[in-house]
């Protein structure tokens, strides 16, 4: 029986690149966002309008078919977005609702799930912001993955309500290389930005424990000249 992993977050540019990564090693990659990937072994559509406890209770409801029996070996939260504004600008106050929404709650449901569908010693990965580590002037952007930092910590403690040896760990990428943010910062130092692989690669090596990743973690990914590391 291959191994499953959840991406949480499956249809964006780097859930999609990890649902398709872990399928080329044989897994199993169910998708959960708001609209599908048709590269996923199986879907989960999510209403980013509705309630937090809703979205949650959907998912576990939609995966009772899905996995039967059958429990996760990875759940990778990869959902987020990105929007600036200082707080002296009214649209920041919007955006931080938008960014709490797509990276905070869904972090809330994966851990939900999580709890209910990882396996003992499975690993959950959640996606935070070397920006929110070191302070930023993005209020919104800042707040919702500080947040994120601090789940990381809740979930990795002992009364968690995850299973037993849970691993869990939060990814601080400072630029993705997507076509997104080629497009939107043509003038950018691409040999700064990380390829969606080396995350992937990472990712896998944690998930099938090649890699040790200790619970709690915060990593940094920082990428240099073109070179990644994971600190």
């Amino acid at each position: 029986m291959s191994s499953t992993v959840l991406v949480y977050g499956g249809a964006g540019a780097l859930g999609a690149s990890t649902v398709q990564y872990f399928k080329e090693q044989g897994w199993t990659a169910i998708s959960v966002d708001v609209r599908s990937n048709a590269d996923a072994s199986s879907n989960v559509l999510v209403d980013a309008n509705a309630s937090v406890a809703e979205q949650a209770k959907h998912v576990v409801e939609q995966l009772e078919t899905t996995l039967g029996d059958t429990r996760l070996d990875a759940l990778l939260c990869v959902a987020g977005g990105w929007a600036g504004g200082r707080i002296d600008k009214l649209e920041s106050l919007s955006n931080a609702e938008l960014m709490w929404k797509q990276s905070v709650n869904s972090s809330l449901v994966a851990g939900h799930i999580a709890s209910r569908y990882l396996k003992p010693n499975g690993l959950l990965v959640l996606t935070g912001a070397q920006a929110a580590k070191e302070g930023t002037s993005m209020v919104g952007y800042g707040l919702a993955k500080a947040a994120v930092h601090q789940l990381t910590a809740s979930l990795a403690s002992d009364a968690s309500g995850l299973p037993s040896g849970a691993r869990v760990a939060a990814i601080l990428p400072v630029t993705l290389d997507t076509p997104g943010n080629r497009a939107g910062m043509p003038n950018a130092d691409f040999s700064a930005w990380t390829p969606l692989n080396d995350i992937n690669k990472k990712l896998f090596a944690w998930a099938t424990h090649k890699e040790p990743v200790d619970n709690g973690k915060l990593v940094s990914v920082v990428t240099q000249n073109g070179e990644t590391r994971f600190d």
